[in-house]
Formats: structure tokens, C-alpha cells, sequence
């Protein structure tokens, strides 16, 4: 039987559950477990996919297309376990569902109430979907004390009880340093832990989070007052990168008090030589390089978490050190000269994802300037679609080239794909209908074509990439961008569908429909990022 470790966050949101919980998973694995990971969000929106990603950051979709809670990306990150559907549900999911059972009479005319119809729910997700799993890791959103969060916390009270043995529950909290009294403060911990078991849930295992080391007498007082045993509070402090984050919780004893805590006494010892070695090419690289990505949501880099680790993996691959440099890409737009001032002396630039009208403009000089001056240019989903635009308008002798997205230009060369196929079976949703359900979600087949850039990075003749788009380049286009020195290099099984096109005389100039980032991995990095960087880092050698 799986045994089930139930996360919760006190204090204040953003300690980094999430990575806690991905983390531990990686060590468990590491003693040779079978894991999986799974979130429960409170908030009301069926899922992140209509969210404005400065409320929600980054939506992450998995290989069956669901639209997710950025943690996920942690947890795929930290453990190679993909991800799936049945991985994450919000509060607005669980309604619906239950909503619908009552509008076809399942509860034969009982009153539907949040206990125990709501919680009922919660629980048959968290614990459906099993198969052999050792760990089942399941974090609870939002911090403890939140309206949102009750039934969630209530769902997950009721299923210790009645898995008992089989389930623990950690709880992750602030120790705040107060510099102006030079002291670390336990009292906020305190008083989490004493809502928490307000609700009939106690902690098993504390995770504190602090800037300081947390001596042994704090620890002791924290387990004290908290009914904790002080081998079980767990002091977590910053590291140099999140990739340390599993190095450092094993030296605390994090996985073995959680293997305490279900009497397993014989678990072997974590082979942690993979984790070592991507932290020694974080902290000690060869060389560094410089990326401009020139995205829309900028201010909020959680809105493209799975890119900038993304970037870090190619850095790793390479051991070189990636800086960042994000722009904001309606400065093109607004000054001319920004183009050449900030751009200048970058040794690649990446244009992501991403909806709306603004700043594409912005992005499309990007990959202009990129173009041109024959700097690497990686553009995906809405970055390659920037850039066969502008291909079209440079090149292509189609100066109004655009996408009806925006509205109707002459010609269109980027649209809904209904708008050109009708009754094709690739034709997977319609053009109208709820936001949520007009997308192409999850992973799809591109075959690439022999003798192209794309195939050599990847080294094989089809692969699955996982998308997240509305919008795609019309096909009809491919001879006069090929004609201009593109190449459609990766096409769906049908060949009606461009994934990848790049631009045969240039040194790194790829462009792709999918989303390479959300399988990237820090142990094993996306063929087209760790390409990517090594063009970034040749191109630097030559600036």
C-alpha cells in the first residue's frame, strides 16, 4: 500500500512547498522508491489555463494535456516522474464535479453539503490513480487558516485517520530573523502549528525555513511547544541553487525523519552522486554566457519558471554559467534605439510564449535583429510564430503579413487552424467555445525531416513535444519561406501542422511550435536548449 506525505504551508505563501516536496521525492527515489507527486489547489478557477500569468505565474501542461500548477514543473524537474491529470485539482474542479453528480441525481436527493460531499471528493482524488507507488506526496496549497483551504484540510485530517500508519504530515514554515534584535523568532511557527491543530491535523515532521542556522535549542523549543520531536524539525536554509535544495535537506536528516516517522528502518542509503554533479556545474562553471529573452511577462519570472530552469540545464549540460537579461519587448516598440542598445554584446536571444496583441511587434524586431546579425535565436510557440512573420514581411514579399490573432491582415499566416482546414482529422478543437477548450494541449508527434538542423540536435526521426497554443502557422506558406532560406524542418505525422522551422544559413536560428521547456530536465536537459546554449557560448567567443 502507498503511503501518503501530506505537505502544508504556514506563516506566509512563497517558502517554497512546492520545491520542498519535490525535493524530498528526489531523495526518496534516490533510496530506490517509486514516488509521485500531486497538488491540490483552493482556488476557484477550474484550472490555471484562463489565468493571467501575473496571477498565477507559469500554467505548466503535461503529456495528456492538462493545464497545471506551476509546482508540477518542480515536481517532473526533481524526479523525471511525468506528470498527468489526475495530478492536480482546484477547488473549482472539485465543485464541478460534485455539481454535476447532483444535477444527475447520484446523491438521490440528499442535501449536497461540503462535508462530507466536498471532502469525499477531495479524497477519492488524492487517492485515485495509484498504481505501485512507495510515496504518494501530496501538497496542499495556500497556507493554513486560509477560508479556501479548509475543506482541503479537512479532506486531508480524515484521510489520516483512516490510513493511519500509512500517512505523516509535514508542515513547512517561516523562523524569521529580526535583525534589529539579532534573534530568530519561533512564535510564528508556533502559532501555525497551533491553527493547524485547531483543525485536528498535528504535523508530524516541521520544515522551518530560515536565512540563519536555527541552533539546537531553538529546535528544541520549537519541538516542545509544538509537540514535535526536535529530531523532526528540520531547519532549511538557503542554497546557492534550488538544485542543492536535496544535498541540503539529506545532511538536515529530512528523509530519514520521514522515514522515522513510518518505522521504516531499513531503507538503503540515497545515492545522491547525480544531484553533486549538476550542483558542482551550477557553483564551478567553465565560462558564462548572456541570453536576452524578450518576453511580455517579465516582471513576474515565475510567469516563465520552466524556461529560465530550462536555461539552467543548458548551462549545465554546457558548465557554463547563463545570465538572463529579460526585456520588457514593448521597449523596441516604444524606442528605436533600445533594439541595438540592449541587444548588443548578447550571445543569444529567445523569444517565449505567450497570447495577445501586446508587444508582438516588439518581438518581431527581435527576431529581425537576431536574424541579421546572425546572433542564435530561439523562438517558441508565440516566438516562432513572431518570426515566421517576420520572415514573411523581410523576405517573403508579404509586407503585411500577420496573424488573426491581432485581427485580419493580408495575408494571415498565422491563425486558428479551422480557419483553413475543415474536416481534417488532425483538427482537434473548434475556433469558438470556451477559452479553456480551444487549445491544442499536451504532446503531439513531429517528424523531423533528414539533413535539418532539428534532426541532428535530436539525433532521431520523431519526437513528442508537449504544446499549449491556439494559434498556428498556415502551411500554405511553406514554399515562399522556404524559397526565402527557411526550413520547415519538424512537421506533424499529417504534415499540415509546422512544429520547428530554421533558417538554413544561419548559425542557430530555430524556431518551434511546442513548448521544449516543459520537459527539460536539470539530469537531462532539453537536446534544444543544451544546443542552444553551445551556440550561445560559440558566438560568444566570437563578440
Amino acid at each position: 500500500m502507498a503511503r501518503f506525505i501530506f505537505v502544508t504551508g504556514g506563516v506566509v505563501s512563497s517558502l517554497g512547498k512546492g520545491l520542498a516536496g519535490a525535493a524530498l521525492a528526489s531523495l526518496l527515489q534516490a533510496r530506490g522508491y517509486k514516488v509521485r507527486m500531486r497538488k491540490l489547489d483552493p482556488y476557484i478557477n477550474v484550472d490555471p489555463g484562463t489565468m493571467n500569468p501575473y496571477e498565477h505565474g507559469e500554467c505548466y501542461v503535461t503529456d495528456d494535456g492538462a493545464e497545471t500548477d506551476l509546482d508540477l514543473g518542480h515536481y517532473e524537474r526533481f524526479t523525471g516522474v511525468a506528470s498527468k491529470q489526475s495530478d492536480n485539482v482546484t477547488t473549482g474542479r472539485i465543485y464541478q464535479t460534485v455539481i454535476r453528480k447532483e444535477r444527475r441525481g447520484d446523491y438521490l436527493g440528499a442535501t449536497v453539503q461540503v462535508i462530507p460531499h466536498i471532502t469525499n471528493a477531495i479524497k477519492e482524488f488524492a487517492t485515485a490513480d495509484i498504481e505501485d507507488e512507495d510515496f504518494v506526496l501530496v501538497e496542499i496549497g495556500g497556507t493554513v487558516g486560509d477560508i479556501e483551504s479548509l475543506p482541503f484540510m479537512e479532506a486531508i485530517r480524515q484521510l489520516g485517520n483512516e490510513l493511519r500508519n500509512n500517512a505523516i504530515f509535514i508542515h513547512l514554515t517561516l523562523v524569521p530573523y529580526i535583525a534589529a534584535a539579532g534573534e530568530l523568532k519561533t512564535k510564528p511557527t508556533q502559532h501555525s502549528v497551533k491553527e493547524l491543530r485547531s483543525i485536528g491535523i498535528q504535523p508530524d515532521i516541521l520544515l522551518c525555513r530560515s536565512e540563519q542556522p536555527i541552533p539546537a535549542g531553538q529546535r528544541a523549543k520549537i519541538g516542545q511547544f509544538c509537540n514535535v520531536a526536535p529530531e523532526a524539525v528540520i531547519q532549511a536554509l538557503d542554497v546557492r541553487t534550488i538544485y542543492e535544495v536535496p544535498l541540503s535537506y539529506h545532511k538536515e536528516g529530512f528523509d530519514d525523519a520521514v522515514l522515522n516517522a513510518f518505522g521504516i528502518e531499513d531503507a538503503p542509503e540515497p545515492d545522491l552522486s547525480k544531484w553533486e554533479d549538476i550542483v558542482d556545474r551550477c557553483i564551478n562553471p567553465d565560462g558564462e554566457v548572456s541570453i536576452a529573452v524578450v518576453g511580455k511577462y517579465i516582471e513576474l519570472q515565475d510567469a516563465y519558471k520552466s524556461l529560465s530552469e530550462s536555461l539552467i540545464h543548458g548551462g549545465i549540460a554546457n558548465k557554463v554559467k547563463v545570465n538572463v537579461d529579460w526585456i520588457e519587448s514593448e521597449v523596441f516598440e516604444q524606442n528605436e534605439e533600445a533594439l541595438s542598445e540592449r541587444l548588443t554584446g548578447v550571445h543569444a536571444i529567445l523569444v517565449p510564449g505567450g497570447f495577445g496583441e501586446r508587444g508582438a511587434e516588439g518581438k518581431i524586431k527581435a527576431a529581425s535583429y537576431a536574424r541579421i546579425n546572425k546572433i542564435p535565436y530561439f523562438g517558441i510557440c508565440y516566438g516562432m510564430q513572431m518570426a515566421v512573420i517576420e520572415g514573411c514581411r523581410s523576405l517573403g514579399g508579404l509586407p503585411n503579413a500577420g496573424t488573426s490573432e491581432f485581427g485580419n491582415f493580408d495575408p494571415n499566416v498565422v491563425g486558428i487552424m479551422t480557419e483553413w482546414t475543415k474536416g481534417n482529422e488532425t483538427e482537434t478543437r473548434s475556433a469558438d467555445g470556451d477559452l479553456g477548450g480551444t487549445m491544442r494541449l499536451g504532446a503531439y508527434p513531429c517528424d523531423l525531416l533528414e539533413g535539418t538542423q532539428a534532426r541532428e540536435i535530436y539525433g532521431e526521426a520523431q519526437v513528442h513535444e508537449r504544446h499549449r497554443h491556439r494559434y498556428e502557422v498556415n502551411i500554405a506558406y511553406r514554399d515562399i519561406l522556404e524559397k526565402a532560406g527557411y526550413k520547415f524542418s519538424g512537421l506533424s505525422p499529417h504534415g499540415d501542422l509546422p512544429e520547428i522551422v530554421e533558417i538554413t544559413d544561419h548559425p542557430w536560428f530555430i524556431g518551434v511550435q511546442f513548448h521544449p521547456e516543459l520537459k527539460s530536465k536539470p539530469f537531462e536537459p532539453h537536446p534544444l536548449f543544451e544546443s542552444f546554449i553551445k551556440a550561445a557560448l560559440d558566438h560568444s567567443r566570437l563578440v
